[in-house]
């Protein structure tokens, strides 16, 4: 008899992941130091009964939190979605859920198959610094323009060479990514920015809030940020926002899988 013929099917799975990303050097597995992704590996592992390897939309740097991450992982075991779904939860630490678990087709791919990715950034605006919000938050004590940032946004959008908005260490082999919607907000002491791309560069959220910041201080005029776009040069774009306050959103695919929803973003902050 041949075994293989009698050895379950593999199944693709389709998980959405929120964490936390403050105990954590970042969602990539690390050598010496804990990551989201190892976590939510082991956990897996855990009801699966075998190792797994998860592939995930985007990886998040150290103190990044995520709030629509996607992963997909393959296994042979027989579970219903509810089971991996409770199972996977239990063996997770307390800053990292599942929010949902779903059988997807073999030819889905978390990373690959990503039509647009989202971010968000949070800014609490105010003299004193955050408490029980710290490490959740970046807190900026000047006062901001809205009206400013918005200008400024706005020229930003379309297909461009973000290079001045990359990190020196990115890796990606190609800089020109598609801004869909960069939208500034505020309410009271909060401000927040809505990011929408194709994809991402190494640091490009942090460093479009860093311009933006500068421009709403008053520090640098409203078109700055486009000479900055222009310059394709990083020593031009300003300061690196921190990660406290950055959220990986939500991840959209192709409507034929019927992903369930993200969880749903705090209106305000």
């Amino acid at each position: 008899m041949n075994l293989s013929e009698t050895a379950p099917p593999i199944q693709r799975y389709a998980a959405c992941i929120e964490y936390c990303g403050v105990s954590y050097s970042g969602w990539q597995r690390q050598k010496n130091a804990p990551s989201v992704q190892q976590a939510v590996e082991q956990a897996i592992s855990k009801v699966a009964n075998h190792p797994v390897v998860v592939t995930t939309a985007g990886r998040t740097d150290t103190g990044v939190h995520g709030i629509g991450q996607v992963v997909h992982f393959d296994s042979p075991s027989q579970r219903e979605e509810y089971n991996w779904l409770r199972g996977i939860n239990t063996a997770l630490p307390k800053d990292i859920s599942l929010i949902w678990c779903k059988s997807v087709p073999q030819e889905f791919h978390a990373r690959f198959g990503a039509r647009q990715r989202s971010y968000r950034y949070v800014i609490l605006n105010r003299a004193v610094r955050p408490s029980y919000l710290a490490g959740r938050v970046t807190w900026f004590r000047h006062s901001m323009d809205l009206v400013k940032m918005q200008s400024a946004a706005g020229s930003l959008l379309g297909t461009h060479d973000f290079s001045a908005f990359r990190a020196a260490g990115c890796q990606s082999k190609n800089p020109v990514k598609d801004l869909r919607q960069l939208n500034v907000s505020h309410h009271e002491d909060w401000f927040w920015f809505d990011v929408i791309a194709d994809g991402f560069l190494h640091h490009m959220v942090r460093n479009l809030v860093g311009v933006l910041c500068q421009i709403g201080t008053g520090d640098q005029p409203t078109d700055w940020a486009r000479q900055v776009l222009e310059s394709a040069d990083r020593t031009q774009g300003g300061i690196t926002f921190p990660p406290d306050g950055l959220y990986f959103a939500k991840v959209e695919y192709d409507e034929k899988y019927r992903l369930p929803p993200p969880p749903a973003i705090c209106r305000f902050w």
